[in-house]
């Protein structure tokens, strides 16, 4: 199999996937508020947008759990192929989707349901995609294999947000809330067809076909993840949740968060972070390949230390002009928690056997994942009670470090563990038996 597809595969699928989920993440704090939740308070109709976009995360640990099932049953390829269409699928009728004004109470309730399909689908996105990057990887490269996926979220990301700037530069804000948003969401239809191309070439992944091959296949594989890898699981959990407050904030919130309460301009906060997010594309391949020399755990814990000591400067910085805006993110997105980010998709993949590791890899990070996204509503309180206090800010970022940071200790390094279950198992008992 062509390594390089492979990697196309795993990558434009996750490009997609966080292009749809994070241009939702834009549009939330610039349009939903205005056109889905309208309020006499602006607070409140923030408040009630953000409500969709976490409903959106917390809708992941279910897919993880679906998708998973299928993913350890019936393989990696057949559950990304339904992956991206429900993700792709779900934002191209976002783009349709009458306004409040237009249809009533139905507006909401159709952009909550359409949030729960992108919700569900990404749950199983980001595990079959690393694990169709890590299971293929050569020996020694797992940690750049691994990273590729993970490039999907800049790649994403920056083509959601630079869609968003690129409009709302060439119409009004009378146009751009009339239609000019809707033109990205629409676009993902032509994105789902060149991905569903690549990925229809590929094949299972070798871990995968040694599983089936003796019938070793997981009966219910959420069941058996609890039952051998409990531990696992916990530990990816907790080491997301320091890190992924951070990540939401600096990757969506800081759009509500610079132009409602630090009075910057929509174009301003857009592009500061794009620049965030193509400094990520630079860092994240590079960190990952160092992860395959110097280790996973390393990187963690160092990555994790430089966050929560620039958690309150970050704070009171940003508020000082757009030039430390552009700067902050750039160094906080861009360099240091990618540099996290680079290593956790092969991190969380060697910490369980081939037949759970879609669902126990899956599930641990989207529940995880689930908690960080409410971030928004509990931040838009946080703002609208404290102001934007660099201290209280900062102190809620620091709080939730020092849990990952904790957890980090405890987890070995895992670059020298197989990804094949004859091997990890010996590794995980070990494991087991030490702590």
């Amino acid at each position: 199999m062509n390594k390089i597809r492979i990697l196309f595969a795993s990558l434009s699928g996750s490009v997609i996937e966080w292009y749809d989920f994070y241009l939702y993440g834009t549009a939330t704090g610039l349009v939903f508020s205005f056109l889905f939740f309208p309020s006499h308070d602006p607070a409140v109709g923030l408040l009630l947008s953000f409500a969709t976009f976490g409903i959106g995360y917390a809708a992941r640990p279910i897919g993880s759990i679906i998708f998973g099932h299928f993913g350890d049953k019936m393989g990696r390829k057949a559950a990304l192929i339904f992956t991206l269409i429900g993700m792709g699928g779900s934002s191209f009728l976002i783009g349709l989707l009458p306004t409040y004004e237009q249809i009533g109470i139905w507006a909401p309730i159709i952009l909550v349901l359409l949030r729960l399909i992108q919700g569900i689908s990404l749950g199983g996105e980001w595990g079959g995609a690393v694990l169709l990057a890590t299971e293929y990887a050569p020996k020694g490269l797992r940690g750049l294999y691994g990273s590729i996926p993970q490039l999907g979220v800049p790649i994403g990301l920056v083509l959601g947000s630079l869609s968003l700037t690129v409009i709302s530069y060439f119409t009004s804000d009378t146009q751009f809330l009339a239609w000019g948003w809707r033109i990205p969401f629409l676009f993902s239809v032509v994105l789902i067809g060149l991905a569903l191309w690549i990925r229809s070439g590929i094949e299972e992944t070798p871990a995968f076909k040694q599983q089936k091959e003796a019938g070793a296949i997981a009966k219910i594989p959420f069941l058996e993840t609890f039952k051998t890898n409990w531990k696992s699981v916990l530990h990816a959990i907790g080491l997301k949740i320091g890190d992924g407050f951070f990540n939401v904030f600096l990757m969506s919130f800081i759009l509500s968060y610079s132009t409602v309460y630090l009075g910057y301009s929509n174009q301003v906060a857009l592009t500061a972070l794009t620049i965030g997010c193509a400094t990520m594309i630079i860092t994240i391949p590079v960190v990952g390949y160092l992860s395959d020399y110097i280790g996973r755990k390393l990187i963690y814990i160092v990555g994790l230390i430089l966050l929560f000591i620039l958690s309150i400067p970050y704070f009171s910085l940003v508020d000082e002009g757009a030039s430390w805006l552009y700067i902050m993110q750039g160094v906080m997105l861009g360099i240091i928690w990618a540099s996290i980010f680079a290593t956790q998709g092969t991190l969380f993949s060697e910490l369980f056997p081939a037949k759970v590791r879609y669902t126990g890899l899956s599930f641990g990070y989207q529940v995880a994942a689930a908690i960080v996204g409410f971030g928004p509503m509990i931040w838009t309180t946080m703002a609208e009670s404290f102001g934007p206090s660099p201290w209280v800010f900062g102190g809620f970022m620091m709080g939730g470090i020092i849990l990952s940071l904790i957890l980090s200790l405890l987890v070995p390094d895992t670059r020298k563990r197989s990804l094949y279950d004859h091997h990890i198992e010996t590794a995980e008992n070990n494991f087991s038996i030490k702590m």
